[in-house]
């Protein structure tokens, strides 16, 4: 540190001497558990460090060296296999472009596309695995003839020759009548006794679905526990310094007009999702007690009047879904197949648009608008395909209803002998109709709009202008898609490469749609705040189709004539049957154990003990950065209050002061090593100084001289090898 010129070179009273400041320097570096990689100094200061750290006199052990190595090497390849997945990713140009000229808030939008797109391949090597691959290479041996179930079903219609005329082939396809007897569902899927195989095709087919439901919860909550908002963590009251993207955003690198150009926008959109947070952040701190009162008041009445208009939604869901099942032997059973999808997608579509109208009724903010909005069509999307999956429960299982055609077989065997395929043909259906409804709005409604609103001019067509590219609403409709995957892994096990092609396409008509017919949103977002909010609704929807799998699989009585499962209750009992004959009884009893209820209640008290224990360090950790944040403040405070004492105290310069900072004359007794603030072999010789003020540094006075404010410069300047003072 420098001090003004004016100092006197006389050492004042009780002043350390330069040597022992030295000293006591190195002492500091050389007991420092920082690691010498995060220091800020330079790589030739940085060895010489390292080297002070070394025990005198005692050599490196060979395994200790070898363990340097072997970590640096472990490093430099983890970076080098980052720098090549980074390159070859999937879309990364398209990525890169996308967020350049819309921010990375509609960016985050296709990365969790692909994201989506990676979970459904993993889900389909799983099966095709566990599954596909064991049942094709052990070829088990043929389960022999189907039961010859003799059905007592008054009123029944199990034939309709009526109907067969309205079939084609492609009707077939789009209905999934043209895969029944495939691997796409689950009654083409048979085995022989669990005794004659080696290997349980049955055990892997219940635990595949199970584990894909696994593995995509634990890959949601590390990609949501990532995206966490920075400011959950820093606080409500941070405020991101607008300085450091001012001066850091830019990348020195490029050389190219076209990235130069993206960059620009990318930078552009981070200032207006700063600037508009800040405003947002400034309005709700200027609200009253009477504003906020009024607020709450309407934000209820709009509540409640959104959700009965949800509750009407869902109930037209329950009777279509019902409708179309009851109604099979109607001439019109073509058009009821897509009777449930239609009104899904129409509740879907009408929706929003009333929520939006009114919210605006009530001249909320924009962001109020917007959050309130989204929460109801979340509810509306998530809702729908629960009831959904109820109505279907009522009319094939007789959940809820009267049971007197269920009594024989466990299910409505009259209408659905096979009724995991009836389940699976739905799944299917629903799934291609969100990808048609895709495809139609993206070339059917977008294309034409922009071609409209490009080709006249007027105040109607200024008015209707582009459609915005929404991303919460693009959001919700692939969260609803891979809902419904979810629900059918058990149904449909091959439904994920279904899905799998559906989001490969999507992102290509969505990013189409993005860049050439529509325009960004008003409203701008944050990466971090979009990615927590999608992996939030994603896990949802994994819950939404996780409780009604288990239930199916661990209480529902499986069809009887078709599929793995025809000679158990439920597939659950698959699992007892091989533990009883894979199993010693000591494994036995042990398994009986962990299923009891002996075994559930202390693992939920130790469970509960530990999310206690997990709450109370968060809290904990939580004031201690509150603690260290107010003291970071005070210390800032102490050594600007240090500065104007020190202004106030030393005198000002006169003509006769010396133009530099002046040292000892003595320069006999300067160590010729390693030391901070004297020349040393390597490092630059003295500087001449520059004209003008100096500056002083409150944080170097305190750390090397306390209370001393009239000490000499050279007992307070450092200097390493490299130049780089302290």
């Amino acid at each position: 540190m420098l001090l003004p010129r004016s100092v006197s070179s006389e050492r004042a009273p009780g002043v350390p001497e330069p040597e022992e400041l030295w000293e006591a320097e190195m002492e500091r570096l050389r007991g420092s558990g920082t690691p010498v990689r995060g220091l800020p100094y330079a790589m030739m200061d940085k060895r010489l460090i390292w080297q002070l750290r070394e025990p005198a006199g005692v050599q490196t052990l060979r395994w200790q060296r070898w363990q340097r190595r072997r970590q640096t090497v472990e490093r430099r390849l983890r970076e080098a296999a980052q720098r090549l997945a980074r390159g070859l990713g999937l879309w990364e140009g398209a990525l890169y472009e996308i967020g350049g000229l819309f921010g990375t808030g509609i960016r985050s939008y296709f990365t969790f596309l692909r994201f989506l797109l990676l979970l459904n391949l993993l889900s389909l090597l799983l099966t095709a695995s566990f599954v596909l691959l064991p049942l094709v290479w052990l070829r088990p041996p043929d389960p022999g003839p189907t039961l010859n179930l003799t059905l007592q079903c008054p009123g029944s219609h199990q034939s309709q020759p009526g109907v067969l005329r309205f079939h084609n082939q492609l009707w077939h396809v789009l209905t999934g009548r043209a895969f029944t007897n495939t691997y796409l569902f689950y009654g083409a899927y048979r085995v022989g006794p669990e005794s004659s195989s080696v290997y349980s095709i049955r055990l892997a087919y219940l635990l595949s679905p199970l584990a894909c439901l696994l593995l995509c919860f634990c890959g949601t909550l590390r990609r949501m526990v990532k995206g966490l908002p920075q400011k959950t963590r820093l606080g409500q009251g941070y405020q991101a310094p607008l300085s450091a993207k001012v001066f850091s955003s830019w990348d020195f690198c490029i050389r190219v007009q076209e990235a130069a150009t993206i960059k620009k926008h990318e930078i552009s959109n981070e200032f207006k999702v700063e600037l508009e947070e800040g405003r947002r952040f400034q309005l709700m701190q200027q609200q009253t007690r009477a504003q906020t009162a009024c607020h709450l008041l309407s934000y209820l009445r709009v509540n409640i009047l959104i959700g009965l208009l949800v509750v009407g939604a869902i109930s037209a869901i329950f009777w279509a879904t019902k409708y179309s099942q009851d109604n099979k032997e109607e001439s019109l059973f073509l058009l009821l197949q897509y009777l449930p999808p239609g009104v899904i997608a129409l509740v879907n579509f009408l929706g929003p648009l009333l929520f939006t109208f009114l919210v605006q009724l009530e001249n909320y903010p924009p962001n109020t608008e917007v959050n309130l909005t989204l929460i109801w069509c979340v509810v509306l999307k998530l809702a729908s395909l629960g009831m959904f999956s109820v109505s279907l429960g009522q009319t094939i299982l007789c959940i809820g209803r009267d049971k007197s055609s269920c009594e024989s077989y466990g299910y409505n065997v009259c209408d659905y002998q096979c009724w995991e395929n009836s389940v699976g043909e739905e799944l299917y259906k629903l799934s291609i109709f969100n990808f048609l409804l895709t495809v139609a709005f993206a070339f059917l409604v977008t294309l034409p709009r922009r071609l409209l609103v490009d080709r006249f001019s007027g105040r109607f067509w200024a008015w209707l202008e582009r459609e915005e590219f929404l991303v919460p609403k693009n959001v919700l409709d692939i969260v609803a898609g891979q809902t419904v995957t979810w629900m059918g892994l058990f149904y449909c096990p091959l439904l994920p490469l279904l899905n799998s092609v559906f989001l490969f396409l999507t992102f290509y008509i969505k990013k189409y749609t993005l860049l050439k017919n529509s325009r960004a949103s008003s409203r701008p977002f944050r990466a971090s705040s979009s990615t927590f909010f999608f992996q939030l609704v994603l896990l949802l929807g994994l819950l939404l189709a996780a409780v009604p799998l288990g239930y199916v699989v661990s209480s529902i009585h499986s069809s009887w004539d078709c599929g793995l499962f025809t000679n158990y209750s439920a597939p659950w009992q698959v699992v007892p049957e091989l533990v009883a004959l894979g199993l010693p009884p000591i494994g036995q009893r042990a398994l009986h154990y962990l299923g009891s209820h002996a075994f559930s209640f202390p693992l939920l008290i130790m469970l509960s003990l530990v999310l206690t224990v997990c709450i109370s360090q968060t809290q904990a950790n939580a004031r201690a950065i509150h603690r260290l944040r107010k003291q970071l403040v005070w210390q800032v405070q102490e050594k600007w209050h240090l500065v104007e004492d020190l202004s106030r105290l030393l005198p000002e310069p006169g003509p006769s002061d010396s133009p530099g900072p002046k040292y000892p004359a003595s320069q006999a007794s300067r160590p010729q090593s390693f030391c901070p603030g004297f020349p040393c072999p390597g490092s630059p010789g003295p500087q001449a100084p520059r004209p003008g003020p100096s500056v002083v540094d409150a944080a170097g006075l305190r750390s090397s001289c306390p209370g001393q404010h009239g000490a000499p410069a050279s007992a307070r300047r450092f200097r390493f090898p490299s130049g780089a003072e302290l």
